[in-house]
């Protein structure tokens, strides 16, 4: 069904006004009257017009002002005008109407066949170019959303290209970091059976005994403690880590954290010191939140060039306080935007140990807990990372 298309009829006379439009009238037309030239702006305002017809002889606003002030107005300057006048043709009113933008002029007594022929050649038009205006849009908003389309496949092919880089560098970096105990725990069982073998006792004696399952558990633990991170990150992917919360004291847990990892600091040439000047209460997952501060102190060691590791907890109103900080060689801002992703290590390159998981999990065990964690540092004077713990609502 044909949409109805508005025409603007303007004359200072009723009766002229009653014939025009029962001249034009027909379906899907729609009619508008005008007695005055205000009056006709007031409807070209709130309408748009398929053709206008001016009466040329009206006080106040004639048909020429009117047509000019259409023409100057980027909302009416294209729309076709037909000058009606009941004026001599020795006047010469169709000229300087033409002047005034019209597109013809007609002349009293009016021709209703060339009436008619007219206002539905301008229907026509309008129509036409309603249509062409609407597939231009059609055509430009398929445009914009092929190009969206476009752009979301690019980015979907540089994520499918980036994870397929990182899936090769995982398998890479796991490979390597499996290797290097399994190789060592191999070499041990070779070393063993050949002493077996030569009848050397003497290599089994309590001490060496004691250094051989001091090395196989460090080894074994190695290995664990990477199998651990995949599982963990398996269980965040699919929403299935979870929190236990229980009662513990913070400083206690930290302090058996820091005694357990003093073995490790020693041999990189550095120390771990706690200041937590009080205890601090609440009920948080004890395994978990042992790992975070276990990730981040492992990560200070592993970066911090030999120096000094200090921890601090304090207490918060609303739960806890951990810094971790470490005076080695600092994180880039660029670096820091990253550390927090899966598989980025702040080193950067293969050459920094581990899977680049650590950071990842413990962001995500700290909002599990409903916390946060943020990092402060410079490249050359150390990194600082700061997290909040709140109180947990005791289980039910």
């Amino acid at each position: 069904m044909a949409s109805s298309v508005n025409i603007l009829i303007v004359d200072d006379l009723p009766e002229n006004l009653i014939a025009l439009e029962a001249l034009i009238r027909r379906d899907h037309l729609t009619v508008h009257a005008a007695s005055s030239g205000d009056d006709a702006l007031s409807l070209l305002l709130e309408h748009d017009f398929a053709l206008a017809l001016l009466d040329v002889q009206m006080p106040g606003m004639n048909g020429f002002e009117l047509a000019e002030l259409m023409r100057g107005t980027e909302r009416t300057r294209r729309i076709p005008i037909v000058f009606v006048s009941a004026a001599g043709r020795e006047l010469n009113h169709a000229f300087r109407g033409y002047e005034a933008g019209a597109v013809d002029f007609l002349h009293k007594p009016l021709d209703a066949y060339a009436v008619n022929s007219k206002v539905a050649v301008f229907v026509d038009m309008y129509r036409q170019r309603s249509e062409m205006r609407r597939q231009v849009e059609a055509l430009e908003l398929a445009r914009r959303e092929q190009q969206a389309l476009l752009e979301r496949l690019n980015a979907a092919q540089q994520e499918l290209e980036h994870a397929v880089k990182m899936r090769d560098d995982f398998m890479s970096i796991v490979a390597h970091e499996l290797r290097t105990p399994l190789n060592t725990l191999f070499l041990e069982s070779q070393l063993r059976r050949m002493q077996l073998d030569r009848g050397n006792m003497a290599a089994f004696d309590p001490a060496r005994l004691d250094a051989m399952f001091a090395r196989d558990d460090r080894q074994i633990r190695n290995m664990v403690r990477l199998i651990e991170d995949m599982m963990d990150v398996s269980r965040i992917r699919s929403g299935t880590l979870s929190v236990r919360p229980v009662k513990i004291e913070l400083s206690l847990l930290l302090q058996r954290v820091v005694d357990d990892l003093a073995q490790q600091a020693a041999a990189v040439g550095s120390t771990i010191t706690l200041q937590a000047p009080e205890p601090v209460d609440g009920w948080w997952d004890e395994f978990r939140i042992e790992q975070v501060a276990v990730n981040l102190l492992t990560n200070a060691l592993r970066y911090g060039s030999g120096k000094p590791v200090e921890v601090s907890l304090s207490p918060a109103p609303d739960g806890a306080h951990i810094e971790v900080r470490d005076h080695g060689i600092g994180i880039s801002q660029e670096d820091q935007k990253r550390i927090f992703r899966q598989f980025e290590r702040a080193g950067g390159g293969r050459s920094a140990d581990g899977l680049g998981l650590g950071l990842f999990i413990t962001q995500q065990l700290v909002e599990a807990h409903g916390g946060s964690i943020k990092v402060y540092s410079e490249p050359g004077n150390g990194s600082v990372f700061i997290l909040h713990l709140p109180h947990a609502a005791a289980p039910a």
